[in-house]
């Protein structure tokens, strides 16, 4: 099964690419693509804005290079908008991780087009359940994310190092 993100409402597709239809407003057109391994140095960059906002952890490069291979990319004329990856922890377990969208380009469905496409990867793979650690969580419930799973399971978090 191959699944392709159009940031317009339609059927997802992964292993091909689209392009969405021009927004009202005239902005250019966003895809969502699978990553590929020459993405890692520019989502690098792209990540930094996020990760000195406090938005998201660092990563290294060495982090990001295993990231891409589940890992998707929103592009919006030949620049990197938006980037989030399926971390798989086991087949019972995954997280999506990294999710960052342009402010350029928040409000276009982007977000939820990229975490759509790491759910659909985790069902590919028959991954039991996607977790995601976040201060959105509104906009993940949105995409049918709740705080606890069929029989009243809770993730419980201990912080082990001082806040940065």
């Amino acid at each position: 099964m191959s699944t392709t993100f159009d940031i317009a409402e339609s059927p997802i597709e992964i292993s091909s690419v689209t392009t969405s239809p021009p927004p009202p407003d005239n902005l250019p057109a966003v895809t969502v693509r699978p990553a590929i391994h020459d993405d890692a140095d520019d989502v690098f960059d792209f990540l930094e804005q996020f990760v000195q906002a406090g938005r998201v952890l660092p990563r290294t490069l060495d982090e990001l290079e295993q990231l891409v291979s589940t890992g998707f990319v929103a592009e919006m004329e030949g620049q990197i908008v938006g980037f989030a990856a399926l971390e798989v922890y086991s087949k019972k377990l995954s997280e999506i991780r990294s999710l960052c969208v342009s402010p350029a380009v928040q409000g276009r469905g982007v977000g939820k087009k990229l975490t759509q496409a790491c759910v659909e990867l985790a069902k590919e793979r028959r991954i039991f359940e996607i977790m995601v650690i976040t201060s959105s969580d509104e906009f993940f419930r949105t995409c049918g994310f709740d705080f606890t799973l069929p029989g009243e399971k809770k993730a419980l978090f201990l912080q082990t190092r001082e806040t940065p």
